[in-house]
């Protein structure tokens, strides 16, 4: 492997670290936005309410909010290091496959924090399981933004 291969691939998981914890972030604050939205519609859950202001108390409490960002990056990482790696091996750089992704890795993050959730039938955890995985497409589509647009550990030809 050539300096030039070497640095270009270091530089894909340096973007794809940057990608993942910027898109984290994104998640966590589509999360709580999505939330404090449907708590507002009528004949909406109580608990949304509690989901609403929650995310403002992880804001005003720091460690708090820290402790959740890093509870996300364990219940997500696996899933989306696997995804990420496979958009890289294949040069994946459509922005809609990397919302899939993000979705896909986030409803695999709550399924970790809720194992029960395939028997509990309640239609509240299915809520609770749709926007997790809407948040999980913004976070996939912040994360394409920055790294996925250019997804390949292959060193480009025009590259100098």
């Amino acid at each position: 492997m050539g300096m030039a291969t070497a640095k270009h691939v270091l530089k894909r998981i340096l973007m794809m670290l940057a990608g993942y914890l910027v898109a984290v972030l994104v998640g966590l604050v589509a999360v709580a936005a999505i939330y404090g939205v449907l708590s507002s519609l009528p004949d909406a859950p109580q608990y949304f309410d509690v989901m609403g202001v929650t995310p403002i108390a992880v804001l005003v409490v720091p460690p708090l909010g820290m402790f959740v960002y890093f509870l996300t990056i364990v219940v997500t990482g696996l899933q989306t290091l696997i995804f990420a790696l496979i958009a890289e091996f294949f040069s994946l750089r459509n922005f809609l496959l990397h919302m899939f992704f993000g979705a896909a890795a986030a409803a695999g993050g709550f399924f970790l924090i809720w194992p029960g959730t395939t028997e509990d039938m309640d239609p509240e955890r299915w809520a609770d399981i749709g926007i997790i995985a809407a948040a999980g497409l913004f976070a996939g589509l912040v994360y394409w933004l920055i790294a996925g647009r250019e997804a390949g550990f292959r060193r480009p030809l025009s590259a100098g």
